[in-house]
């Protein structure tokens, strides 16, 4: 899994969080211990600073 952050040019960010697939002899183990991966999350738009206008 890996978080991709994206600033935007407003001050905002976009997050995006990834999941890899699992190779197919992982994908098996997993099966066989009975786990499942969580589903891939939305993407998250935040705000982190507040944005200030400057004149």
């Amino acid at each position: 899994m890996f978080e991709a952050i994206i600033p935007g040019t407003d001050g905002r960010e976009l997050r995006m969080k990834c999941h890899a697939k699992p190779e197919k002899l992982h994908q098996l183990l997993l099966d066989q211990l009975g786990f499942t991966l969580p589903a891939q999350p939305p993407p998250e738009i935040r705000n982190p600073k507040p944005v200030v206008e400057t004149f």
